[in-house]
């Protein structure tokens, strides 16, 4: 299998969306023997809807547990806890999680309950949940969205889930990003699948989503966090963990040498409704026309990344993007359907960090 491939699909067919991802990536085949036991970790940071922005799905969960269900496994557990200060089961209800389970047949399990050992971390002594390290294949479910920290999160990040509270503390005591690097050497997920719905702008708790209507795949954690950090407009110097993670051998950061499988392209006119204040805002400095999700959200980070860089400023023209400018002459637009404007990025979806580059050029540096 190659881990340097990115699978990725757009809708709102969530649990399909998961399946075909798992199907295209040959997750199955990997796994092997039907008698392995197979856990998924979602993130249940709290008790919030995932339509905050800061919980996986519950479709997703289904998804993945109806594709292993259909190739013969049954050994499947679905294994998480939630932050410190939070109870695991609050924040499973409130996800829809229960549902998912009863439905399924599949035990969920409180890691904040579970066992625990002590591991060699690359030179760092890490406790890890015992239901954790007793898996044959984990299936990582993160949500992609910032973090008020860290400034993102996804594959990464998500295995401090897979750690005792008292062990998550100690994280934060010691800045998180080497931690988390570290640890990583001693978790090794089989296969990521990232919630790329509507992760949160920049808190891991949600309440600013931002829809995007995409699922992902990787095998590759650190290539998985390098594109979430063009996607959303970082650069990945800004978040320390991801190079820490390279250089202790995780994985790598090589973005231009990963094969991305496309298996849709983006409907037209998809673009989910500004659902909150900040996001309203940022919204306000654009004009869409039948513009995707994927597009819009990434538009939508790049404006948030320039917002934080107090560059946004009243009197701006606004910015055309989507379908519906497809031949026509505009001033400036983002994505490949605004080519005939006199300033356009290219990109089906641009990613967010190469939207701040052209923005400061060529819409603010201009004015």
């Amino acid at each position: 299998m190659n881990k340097q491939t990115i699978y990725m699909i757009h809708g709102t067919d969530y649990k399909r969306m998961a399946m075909k991802i798992m199907e295209s990536a040959g997750v199955a085949e990997e796994i092997g023997s039907a008698e392995k036991r197979v856990v998924l970790k979602p993130n249940l940071v709290a008790a919030t809807p995932p339509s905050q922005g800061g919980t996986t799905h519950a479709e997703l969960l289904a998804g993945a547990v109806e594709y292993l269900q259909q190739h013969g496994f049954n050994n499947i557990a679905i294994i998480e806890g939630s932050w410190v200060g939070e109870i695991t089961p609050n924040a499973y209800r409130t996800a829809g999680y229960d549902r998912v389970c009863r439905e399924y047949h599949v035990p969920f399990i409180d890691l904040q309950k579970d066992s625990y050992q002590t591991y060699e971390a690359a030179g760092m002594q890490i406790k890890v949940c015992d239901q954790a390290m007793k898996a044959d294949y984990i299936i990582n479910m993160p949500v992609l969205k910032g973090h008020c920290q860290t400034l993102i999160t996804c594959a990464l990040k998500n295995a401090k889930g897979m750690i005792p509270n008292s062990e998550k503390r100690r994280f934060h005591s010691l800045g998180l990003h080497k931690p988390i690097a570290h640890l990583n050497t001693v978790v090794h997920p089989g296969f990521i699948l990232v919630d790329n719905i509507c992760g949160d702008l920049d808190f891991e708790e949600g309440g600013n989503p931002v829809t995007m209507n995409r699922v992902l795949g990787f095998r590759d954690p650190v290539l998985c966090d390098t594109f979430v950090c063009e996607s959303m407009g970082y650069d990945i110097d800004e978040v320390p963990y991801i190079g820490m993670a390279e250089a202790l051998g995780v994985g790598s950061t090589k973005l231009d040498e990963a094969e991305i499988v496309m298996l849709n392209q983006p409907e037209k006119g998809a673009t989910g409704k500004a659902s909150s204040r900040r996001t309203q805002q940022l919204a306000g400095y654009t004009a869409p026309k039948d513009a995707c999700s994927a597009c819009y959200g990434s538009l939508i980070y790049a404006l948030n990344r320039l917002n934080d860089y107090r560059m946004l400023k009243r009197g701006l023209p606004p910015i055309d993007i989507g379908q519906g400018y497809r031949g026509m002459p505009g001033e400036i637009g983002i994505g490949a359907c605004t080519s005939c404007h006199n300033h356009s990025l290219k990109g089906c979806p641009p990613k967010a960090v190469d939207i701040v580059d052209f923005l400061q050029e060529e819409w603010i540096g201009q004015r």
